[in-house]
């Protein structure tokens, strides 16, 4: 567990998982060093924008869009997936492990989609600088599902973050939610059903056993299916 930023103006917030993981390759470290400074969204980091002006995030892209964010991006290959299905559309990731920064960079110079930013970091820094209803789709998808009874507070599907997410998603907007975890399940049911902002979209079964159908499995959900585990596919709406 580390804090977020040393910067003096910036309030306190754990940050629990990774940041690092194992070795990178050569490749993955140039694509860090000369891919990455120019996806990055400006004016995230505190020590650039210690005021926390607001941002406009159309502006990281070449023309003026509608702007759908993926908090937690893995390896990347949902948002490059959506990012060629929706050219239109400009989609922002938020990922504050390293290791899947540079997967998602390879996978960029590979499909050549220019729709794509980056925040590699914790997505309440973002939030921050997001003017309100800013965000027209947001996808959480496999998020770390802190099995312990004593770590769920940590979970994402809490107040801490749903609250910054709402403010900043525009009335209609659509939250995904994927995950192969019973328990996160219930726990996303829970809070995000129960929260003023929010609404579930389902109106049977086949709603949440069935993907999407602009739909990316993801590396995770293939262990997940491989492993016995059956995903769900849950689908909010912003009052």
């Amino acid at each position: 567990m580390t804090d977020r930023t040393p910067h003096p103006g910036a309030p306190w917030r754990n940050f629990y998982g990774r940041r690092f993981g194992k070795s990178l390759r050569d490749s993955q470290r140039g694509y860090l060093k000369s891919d990455l400074q120019a996806l990055t969204v400006p004016n995230v980091d505190w020590d650039e924008n210690p005021e926390r002006r607001k941002i406009d995030p159309a502006a990281c892209f070449n023309t003026p869009r509608p702007v759908w964010l993926e908090i937690g991006f893995g390896g990347g290959e949902h948002m490059v997936h959506q990012a060629a299905q929706h050219p239109d559309m400009g989609l922002i990731g938020c990922e504050p492990y390293i290791n899947g920064v540079a997967m998602l960079l390879g996978k960029i110079r590979d499909s050549k989609v220019d729709n794509l930013a980056i925040h590699p970091g914790d997505v309440r820094d973002l939030f921050d600088v997001l003017p309100d209803g800013s965000i027209e789709r947001a996808f959480l998808l496999y998020p770390d599902p802190w099995p312990k009874s004593r770590h769920h507070r940590r979970r994402f599907v809490n107040p801490e973050f749903l609250d910054p997410l709402a403010q900043v998603m525009k009335s209609g907007a659509h939250l995904r939610v994927a995950t192969d975890i019973e328990d996160y399940v219930r726990q996303t049911l829970e809070q995000v059903i129960k929260h003023p902002a929010f609404e579930w979209l389902a109106t049977n079964a086949s709603d949440w056993r069935t993907p999407w159908n602009d739909w990316k499995s993801t590396r995770y959900e293939e262990k997940a299916r491989r492993m016995g585990r059956r995903p769900h596919y849950m689908t909010f709406r912003r009052r």
